[in-house]
């Protein structure tokens, strides 16, 4: 966990090197879930915008899981950032601009789009996912305040840092079902698990 750490830490400096000064916001962090509070299969995902394997999960497995599992109302599924660079934090402060209503279409969007918003410098990166935001309906203005917003993304950060030490979290995606860790899997595996997990 050290190096991840650091890096993280390295991040954190970069962008808030990078951000204007803004007023203190509100810095209370989301848990962004789908599903049912009370379901009885509860899978948490640690991933990283920036990670190619969270995004192949995203673009496969998830969908079967969503289709399957939670909008059946069977899995609540929790998604949690995991911040590697700066551009993974830059992400997941766009992500949530749009609030809870805009979170899930928006990370869609990051992990489809993966590969062309992550490319060239950091203020191209930046423009890239200032796209996104506006795709998904976020106002300029708005979008401009999430990028700048230091705080949150210090809060995010520490809620991360505190999150994945919990869960000894030091590769992405990591998934907790039932509070078992578990790492990246095929599809067919999960689904077992998760048929076992419901059957008890």
């Amino acid at each position: 966990m050290t190096r991840m750490k650091h890096l993280i830490a390295a991040g954190a400096l970069a962008l808030a090197s990078l951000a204007a000064p803004v007023a203190a916001q509100d810095t209370t962090i989301t848990e962004m879930a789908l599903g049912p509070e009370d379901a009885k299969v509860t899978i948490v995902e640690y991933a990283s915008f920036t990670c190619p394997h969270c995004a192949n999960f995203h673009k496969g497995p998830f969908k079967q899981l969503m289709s399957e599992y939670i909008d059946e109302g069977k899995v609540r599924f929790v998604y949690r950032d995991v911040f590697f660079d700066r551009y993974g934090l830059w992400a997941s402060m766009v992500a949530r601009c749009g609030g809870e209503d805009k979170f899930f279409g928006i990370t869609d969007m990051l992990y489809e789009q993966q590969r062309d918003w992550t490319q060239g410098e950091p203020a191209a990166i930046a423009d890239n996912l200032r796209r996104i935001g506006k795709l998904a309906g976020i106002e300029p203005d708005a979008i401009e305040a999430c990028l700048n917003d230091r705080d949150k993304a210090q809060a995010l950060v520490a809620w991360y840092q505190e999150n994945a030490t919990a869960h000894d979290v030091n590769s992405t995606p990591t998934l907790i079902i039932n509070e078992k860790k578990y790492g990246n899997m095929a599809y067919a595996d999960l689904k077992a698990i998760i048929e076992e997990q419901l059957a008890k």
